[in-house]
Parts: structure tokens; C-alpha cells; sequence
């Protein structure tokens, strides 16, 4: 089995377009939550959102690429470019992205969304309620299905080899980068961008939660709105962007002198098979896929440092993951550093997962643990080592990032620091 190695970073996020913004962001817990400004919300229970702000997408791609390509596609397209030119495997030419020190047939994308083109459908059901269905846009199609993010990555970077759309909600980054991950341990390809992206901030898809009552409604102090393990939470902020890892083997990553960043050395999947929305109790699954992770990556629940959490400030979830560590680290669970970026970025869905895996690599690359921001008034349920209000510096070896996902999908990732 080959061993799999992260080589580049890139991202799209509430709090910066790339990941130098967005991790120093995080480090700071500098909130990228704000009052909504894609539509208007006034009147509505939930007034906030973590929007993606100084992104223009037809400066990137050009104005014409741009009429193609739905919103989470070019959050993907975005992370994706930053990603493979962070690994070396690429450099720009007059705005053309040219891949080079990889075999295309060897060269994959495995990108995930949880909705995908919700926006786009919403947009065509309305201009075909209005003029028509002969009025339709030939681009409907295109722009909105949810696997041609992976489509549109692929053609850009050229990859020939294996692709994959997961789309398991807000667990698929983890299982695009797990799959992703097997993939390249079995010998299918030597390199594959993966990760997950989101751009579902339309007033069917945020009206949809905001009526689960799934939403926080502090409208009034949005920055602080967003507070996983916090007793004062109330609902979590929907954000959007996308988080994308290029895996390489570590053959290949050593053989073209690749910086490497980490080692993805675990990944398990489970499902809950309990409820739709609602975790099993004691989060059994969660606890079961954490176990298969280490048992993948061959530690003991004492090796891990870190783990950073899928902490997505609602009631129901954040207790129920505190539980489901405890029960999986024991006495360790005092010990480790457990925080959620989501307290900064909200909760970006489908791209959560590929974010938060950067976040984590992050943290192991620069001994640097990110805080979990807004935890003033610790859940008594919540009693971990929540890294609260300001990051740490520490030594990370190995740590685990958690993704969960409506249908009780559970997805568990394990990093390790490369000596």
C-alpha cells in the first residue's frame, strides 16, 4: 500500500479567498459572519450568514467561462488552482493554468457538494414560471449539476485518471479526501485534488433550515452569533466556499522533491442508520467511525493531540461529539486539544469538511492549535479542552478531523506530521 501525503493547500472562505486570509483568520478568531447581503432578509427569524466577499469570479475564469460555471463550481475551480500551484505541480501562464510533473492518467479529482447548483435550479424554476420552459437556459444543465465541480476541475488541471462526486451533506469532504485517499494507497493514481465546495446561500436553500429552526437568530451581534460548545449557542450560521487538499503518494511527492505538509495516514466511514437529522445516541457512530480511523492509521487513542471538531454550534450536536470523544479517548479526552473553526467561518456544509481538513493540516504544519471562537460560557456537557478565544502554540503529531452529515453519515479523517 502506498502512503498518502498532502502537498497543497487551497481554499475559498467566509474569512479570506485563499488560505493565508482564511488561516490567520482562524488563528485570530477574526468572524467572517456577517448580515446577509446575497438577498434580502429583512423580517426573517435568521438575518446572518458567513457570505464569501471579494471574489470575483470573471477576473479568474473571464466573463464567458464564468456564464457556465455555477457559484460552488467556481469556489471548487478557485481552491482547486491554489491547491495544485501550493503543490508545484502547476504554474500560470497569461491567466492558463498549466499542470505539469504528473501523468494525466495518474491525476484525479474526487470534490464533493452537499446541495451543489441549489441557487442555479432555484434561478431556472423561477425564469421558467415567468416566461416560460421554452426560455430555460441551455446552461441550466451545466451549471448546476452537483458532480461537475469535480467535472470542471477536472478539465482544468487535465486529470485523466480516477474522478468522484461525493455528496453525503455536510460529511463529504472527509469522504471525498478518505476516498480519495484509498485510491491512491491502491495504486489508482498518484495524484488527486480533492475536497469539498458549497454556494447554497439562496432564500429556498437558507429558508430551509432557518424553518428546521436549525439557524442561530443572534441577528443582532452576527460576528459572535456562531459559538460551538458555548451554553449560549443557538443554532448554527450557514457560510459557503470550498476546501480542497492535493493527496500525492509519498513516492511520488519524495521522487519530484515535493514540500510536504502532512501525512493522511487514517479514514473510516460509518453510518448512523438512527434518523435523518438527528445523531445516534451517544453519537455511536461518530464513536465508530473514530475508532476505524485510528485502527486505519494504526495509533492508540492516546497518540492524537488535536482534533478538530465538526463543532457546528446547535444544540443537539455539539454535546453528543463531546460524548462520542470521551467514549472513544477515555481518559486521553482531557488531555487533547479539541476545538471548531465553524465558531469563525460558520458552517460552510459540503465544503465544512474540506476546509476544516485544511485547518488541520494547518495546524500540524505550524504547531499552531486554532481556537474555538465565541466560547465564552462552556456548555457544562461541553467540559473538553475546547481551545477557547485564543489559539495555542504546540507541537501536533497526529490529530483527527471529524465530518457528519444528515442521514447519520460519518466520516473520520487522521493526519500525521511527516518526520
Amino acid at each position: 500500500m502506498e502512503r498518502v501525503v498532502v502537498t497543497g493547500l487551497g481554499c475559498v472562505s467566509p474569512c479570506g479567498t485563499d488560505v493565508a486570509s482564511t488561516w490567520e483568520a482562524l488563528v485570530e478568531a477574526r468572524s467572517g459572519i456577517a448580515t446577509l447581503t446575497r438577498f434580502d432578509a429583512t423580517g426573517l427569524p435568521s438575518q446572518i450568514a458567513g457570505e464569501v466577499s471579494d471574489f470575483d469570479p470573471e477576473v479568474r475564469f473571464g466573463r464567458k467561462a464564468v456564464r457556465r460555471l455555477g457559484r460552488f463550481m467556481q469556489f471548487a475551480l478557485a481552491a482547486s488552482d491554489e491547491a495544485i500551484l501550493d503543490a508545484g505541480l502547476a504554474t500560470l501562464h497569461d491567466g492558463e493554468l498549466v499542470v505539469e510533473g504528473v501523468d494525466p492518467e495518474r491525476l484525479g479529482a474526487y470534490v464533493g457538494s452537499g446541495i451543489g447548483g441549489f441557487p442555479e435550479i432555484v434561478e431556472e424554476a423561477e425564469r421558467r414560471l415567468d416566461q416560460g420552459t421554452a426560455r430555460i437556459s441551455p446552461l441550466f444543465i451545466p451549471r448546476s449539476l452537483i458532480n461537475l465541480a469535480t467535472g470542471q476541475v477536472a478539465i482544468r488541471i487535465g486529470a485523466q485518471g480516477p474522478s468522484l462526486c461525493v455528496a453525503t451533506a455536510c460529511a463529504v469532504g472527509n469522504h471525498a479526501i478518505g476516498e480519495a485517499w484509498r485510491a491512491i494507497r491502491t495504486g489508482d493514481a498518484d495524484v488527486i485534488v480533492a475536497g469539498g465546495t458549497e454556494a447554497a446561500l439562496s432564500p429556498l436553500g437558507y429558508g430551509g433550515f432557518m424553518t428546521m429552526r436549525a439557524l442561530s437568530r443572534r441577528n443582532d451581534e452576527p460576528t459572535r452569533a456562531s459559538r460551538p460548545f458555548d451554553r449560549d449557542r443557538d443554532g448554527f450560521v450557514m457560510g459557503e466556499g470550498a476546501g480542497l487538499l492535493v493527496l500525492e503518494s509519498l513516492s511520488h511527492a519524495r521522487a519530484r522533491g515535493a514540500r510536504i505538509y502532512a501525512e493522511l495516514t487514517g479514514y473510516a466511514a460509518t453510518t448512523d442508520a438512527h434518523h435523518v437529522t438527528a445523531p445516534a445516541p451517544g453519537h455511536a457512530g461518530a464513536a465508530r467511525c473514530m475508532r476505524l480511523a485510528l485502527k486505519a492509521a494504526r495509533l492508540d487513542p492516546e497518540a492524537i493531540d488535536y482534533i478538530n471538531a465538526h463543532g457546528t454550534s446547535t444544540p443537539a450536536n455539539d454535546p453528543e461529539e463531546v460524548t462520542a470523544v470521551k467514549t472513544v479517548f477515555g481518559d486521553h479526552a482531557r488531555s487533547v486539544w479539541m476545538s471548531s473553526t465553524k465558531g469563525t467561518t460558520g458552517h460552510l456544509l459540503g465544503a465544512a469538511g474540506g476546509l476544516e481538513a485544511v485547518a488541520t493540516v494547518k495546524a500540524l504544519h505550524t504547531g499552531i492549535v486554532p481556537p474555538t471562537a465565541n466560547l465564552e460560557n462552556p456548555d457544562p456537557a461541553c467540559d473538553l479542552d475546547h481551545v477557547p478565544l485564543h489559539a495555542r502554540e504546540a507541537r501536533v503529531q497526529h490529530a483527527m478531523s471529524n465530518g457528519f452529515g444528515f442521514g447519520g453519515t460519518n466520516a473520520v479523517l487522521v493526519f500525521s506530521r511527516v518526520p
